[in-house]
């Protein structure tokens, strides 16, 4: 099962395909940025700066970006061979499609292991409030069915065509975390293998309960069939996967109203509808994780609970207590070793499954489909429409300036807001390209690279499993970590000014964690924001700000979606503290930590959750809020019955326009208390009046730090234009340099036969390009037996002979446990070059 992913990365090999990547450092959708931890022994190594080309151009390396709309792959490529559009920056896994762009000589792919396909559940009930109709997955055993009902083996050969592998759990296949738990998790997807006849007797079973009655072999609810309404995406092959759940539903006893939707259509359904409208029970989701994880761990709470999102859906997921529980332990990594870190994630797979608010069904060995001298740094996860890089490197290979024209499935899917706005792949790619982060992800590793900031300062409690491998971070450990008395650690949102430690605690308070963050001296002259804005410690103070306030009642903008993430986030931070305001250095304590320490620095950098933001302009959006005009989360926009904000188009620009108006004729300051003590009024005033300046000349809000800015967006035409922004500080070379991800290839053999009680050794040879894989660069080989019953017999450690070459030795002892029959033997590799593990198998027979 497992070797489909590996024959797919040989086969990419084989074709030049992955050589072809230069890069240096949510559903395919929706984007789900998460991280994985290496838990062994770091090896402790410099980040190398290739010698760069002169070059005096600052920022990106084109000068306009043009992206447009299309929803059919096959149609993009023909739109590639004519020169119509430059890129089909998508998650493709269709065989026809790949091979048409490996014929043809004038195109190449980027390559990505990060992108999956799920069913998104409709989880209240059992009857809705809209309609009076019955929703059969309300109830978690019917959910916790439908992984019977599904067989992930067909949508990945049959379906996908090879170019994906099954799927059971919130834990990516090619990750680090499901090579360590691959024994927990290979009997999970044994025991619930697809089985027809078990789901049935399931739904049997559950169906009358709620009411439901079988009459001639249909499912009918007061007298009229049970429809199951699936949503059913149609850009790709969810079309196929939609069909086929229906089908299977069909098969036992259901009526099923297969609905077709592009994502724009879509989403105000599934994503920002009320669920008790009842428009959906079952939606085709496709997510893309847009940067290497390093921690799968919050994968959990994000997917299952109500911590991940404000939006409708996730507001009504309810949990077990032990399920939440776990999930807010994994969200804020409340262990502290890693054997408690392992049992935390094992069980959680389990009661994941049980839950079911949604079910996995593949991950896809997808690829993005370019012209050939089209240059970008696509990440090994989120690919070229991932890839936090491809702002700063994208361009025609050898050439400086000029244009290119970017396509994806769908554009402008939904409004842009810095708080909570769109969170789809196609909106996020462009909003990367607008703002920057203070960090920036390996796109390899994962391993966070300092962008904005200059050094940090780790310090963990001692015994704590943290470790360091750049030297960008140093590490330290303490006995004891006190929080000073003045430190900000909460908020008071009807003052509105910051509480300290000394107010709040009666005694000296503790963190498990603290990190210190240096910013270099000349970072408010170097950094401006699009509008001419010079960036300034207000926009820091207000991200601070907005972590707390609009989770507080007291606050005139509380949004109540904001409180179960806000109450996760308490549960782990302990304080703040500016340091220094010019160099900035601040200062973070907290009991959340990562296994990494480039993951566990706390930057407070204003980058919120889609998109970057300067106070001036979340300021306008608040003010709207607090008028009850528009709403930063889509679910207070229903509930308040609004528009949900947009800074780039639609009803709400002439609503932020009228705020603007106020604001520049009352210089006004947010959160005056607090921010009137770091913003002054002549700031305040330059401010407004650079946003009216481009508001009047491009019609839209949207503003950031980054090497693009937005110049227009036109969502009926389905286009957007991006321009390079000309003061961005970075030379356009600086993240040149990646040659392309050191994939790990693995093939297994040994004797055709063993016998039981006997030993026997199986040979792993390990490589890259045909080469033998450095002993030195492997994390682990890790090797499984799937016995004659289909069941895992036993795990274990391969040894390393030498480069390339390891032995999995299965013992008298291990083999006397075995069955006469057939039996499997898979290996994992873990690398510490690339997150992406390699795999390999063999069969063999135990005889007596």
């Amino acid at each position: 099962m497992r070797s489909q992913l590996r024959l797919f990365l040989a086969l990419l090999v084989i074709a030049g395909l992955v050589a072809s990547c230069t890069p240096k450092t949510v559903e395919v959708e929706k984007v789900v940025t998460k991280e994985v931890p290496k838990e062994a022994t770091k090896v402790v190594e410099k980040v190398v700066t290739p010698t760069p080309a002169p070059v005096t151009r600052t920022g990106a390396w084109l000068d306009t970006v043009v992206v447009v709309e299309e929803p059919n792959a096959d149609a993009a490529v023909s739109r590639l061979q004519t020169g119509d559009i430059d890129g089909y920056w998508y998650s493709v896994s269709n065989p026809a499609v790949y091979q048409k762009v490996k014929a043809d000589p004038n195109l190449k792919s980027y390559e990505a292991y990060g992108s999956y396909n799920e069913l998104t559940f409709n989880v209240v009930g059992p009857v809705f409030e809209g309609t009076g109709k019955l929703n059969p997955f309300a109830v978690p055993a019917m959910r916790e069915a439908m992984n019977w009902l599904v067989d992930r083996e067909y949508i990945a050969k049959e379906i996908m065509g090879g170019l994906a592998t099954p799927r059971w759990h919130a834990l990516n296949v090619a990750s680090g975390d499901y090579a360590k738990l691959a024994d927990v998790a290979r009997k999970l997807e044994i025991k619930y293998a697809y089985n027809k006849d078990k789901a049935k007797a399931v739904f049997d079973a559950e169906m009358p309960k709620i009411g439901a009655t079988l009459v001639n072999g249909k499912w009918t609810y007061k007298g009229a069939p049970v429809e199951i309404i699936v949503l059913i995406r149609t850009e790709d092959e969810r079309k196929q996967i939609g069909d086929y759940v229906a089908k299977q539903l069909e098969d036992i006893g259901f009526t099923c109203v297969r609905d077709y939707k592009k994502a724009a259509d879509a989403s105000p359904i599934w994503m920002s509808g009320n669920p008790n409208d009842g428009k959906f029970h079952i939606y085709t989701g496709g997510w893309v994780t847009t940067a290497v994880p390093r921690d799968l761990g919050s994968n959990f709470p994000y997917f299952y609970t109500d911590m991940g999102r404000p939006d409708p859906l996730w507001q009504a997921y309810k949990n077990t207590p032990e399920f939440y529980d776990i999930c807010n332990k994994l969200n804020n990594n409340l262990f502290k070793t890693l054997d408690e870190r392992t049992q935390l994630l094992s069980r959680a797979m389990e009661l994941a499954l049980q839950d079911s608010a949604r079910i996995w069904l593949v991950d896809r060995a997808s690829f993005s489909p370019v012209v050939k001298n089209q240059v970008v740094a696509s990440d090994l996860y989120g690919g070229t429409s991932g890839s936090w890089l491809w702002p700063v490197t994208l361009r025609r290979e050898g050439q400086e300036g000029g244009s290119m024209t970017i396509a994806q499935p769908s554009i402008l899917t939904e409004p842009w807001n810095p708080l909570n706005g769109t969170n789809w792949i196609y909106d996020m790619t462009w909003i990367r390209g607008t703002g920057e982060m203070a960090y920036m992800p390996d796109p390899y590793t994962g391993l966070y690279l300092p962008r904005r900031a200059e050094k940090a300062e780790v310090t963990v409690e001692e015994g704590l499993p943290v470790g360091k491998t750049l030297d960008w971070v140093t590490l330290k450990t303490a006995p004891k970590i006190e929080v000073p008395g003045d430190a900000w650690v909460d908020w008071d949102a009807k003052q509105q000014r910051f509480l300290t430690a000394s107010e709040v605690y009666t005694q000296t308070v503790t963190a498990k964690r603290k990190s210190v963050v240096y910013y270099p001296a000349d970072l408010y002259d170097k950094v401006t924001w699009h509008d001419g804005s010079k960036f300034s410690i207000g926009d820091v103070v207000m991200y601070m700000i907005l972590q707390f306030d609009r989770a507080k009642k007291e606050s005139a903008v509380y949004d109540k979606a904001q409180e179960a993430t806000f109450k996760s986030f308490m549960s782990a931070f302990k304080g703040v503290k500016i340091v220094s305001q010019k160099p900035l250095v601040i200062e973070t304590y907290s009991d959340l930590y990562y296994l990494d320490a480039e993951w566990s620095v706390t930057w407070w950098w204003p980058y919120y959750a889609q998109g970057q933001g300067a106070w001036h302009t979340l300021a306008l959006g608040l003010m709207a809020e607090a008028k009850q005009k528009a709403a930063f989360s889509s679910a207070k926009a229903k509930d308040l019955k609004v528009e949900w904000l947009s800074y780039i188009a639609g009803p709400t620009i002439a609503v932020l326009n009228e705020q603007l108006g106020e604001a520049l004729k009352a210089g006004t300051v947010p959160y005056a208390p607090t921010l009137g003590k770091f913003i002054s009024a002549d700031e305040a005033k330059t401010r407004y009046q650079n946003l009216k300046t481009w508001y009047d000349r491009r019609g839209h809000f949207w503003i950031g730090t980054g090497p693009y800015y937005l110049e227009r967006a036109f969502p009926v035409e389905g286009t957007l234009v991006l321009r390079r922004y000309p003061n961005y500080p970075d030379l356009a070379n600086r993240w040149e340099g990646y040659s392309g991800p050191m994939l790990a290839t693995a093939e297994v053999a040994g004797p055709a036969s063993v016998k039981i009680g006997g030993d026997a050794t199986f040979d792993v040879t390990v490589t890259f390009a045909g080469k033998p894989y450095p002993t030195a660069d492997l994390d682990q080989v890790k090797f499984l037996v799937i016995d004659a019953k289909g069941e895992v017999a036993y795990s274990g450690a391969a040894r390393a002979v030498k480069d390339g070459q390891w032995a999995a030795t299965l013992s008298k002892d291990v083999t006397a446990k075995l069955a006469a029959g057939s039996n499997k033997l898979e290996v994992i590799v873990v690398s510490k070059r690339v997150a992406v593990p390699g795999f390999g198998s063999t069969q063999f027979v135990t005889v007596p």
